[in-house]
């Protein structure tokens, strides 16, 4: 029997970051939703969060699982399920990218509170601030996707 825990902290967005999950209700609407979806997919979701535009998940990846896939299968059937149930006056969808690390067993519990605090956090700094103090502090470039990244 295979033994895997490698864990990532993926982020995505609302497509053009557009504020769609404006509220509290919403956020939890999803959140559970992709919890849930999460499961259905043997997906395993440790934590899930986020604010306005953008959604945090802790995952840990399953031997046969990418991350590329694990990010097509939440986020294409909620985009579906947030459209189809009106959760919002509008067309939703996500936008395509997303962003993913690798994370220390010894952080996780870092990172589930951080995911928590995405609200109170997001009071105090924009989710384009952060991305931006990131890519400078840990020298981080936009990868081409030409190149595959």
């Amino acid at each position: 029997m295979s033994w895997i825990r490698i864990w990532v902290h993926l982020v995505f967005t609302t497509k053009d970051r557009f504020p769609f999950l404006n509220t509290r209700e919403i956020r939890k609407k999803v959140f559970y939703h992709l919890s849930e979806n999460a499961k259905e997919k043997e997906i395993w979701l440790d934590k899930v969060g986020g604010h306005k535009e953008h959604v945090h998940c802790l995952i840990s990846i399953g031997k046969e699982q990418t991350i590329s896939k694990i990010a097509q299968l939440i986020k294409g059937e909620s985009s579906f399920w947030i459209n189809k149930n009106e959760l919002i006056p509008y067309k939703f969808s996500w936008q395509d990218d997303f962003w993913a690390v690798s994370v220390s067993e010894s952080h996780i519990e870092r990172v589930r509170k951080y995911i928590d605090k995405q609200e109170e956090h997001h009071g105090k700094k924009s989710f384009d601030e952060e991305v931006e103090m990131f890519m400078e502090k840990y020298g981080w470039n936009y990868l081409s996707e030409e190149r595959g990244q």
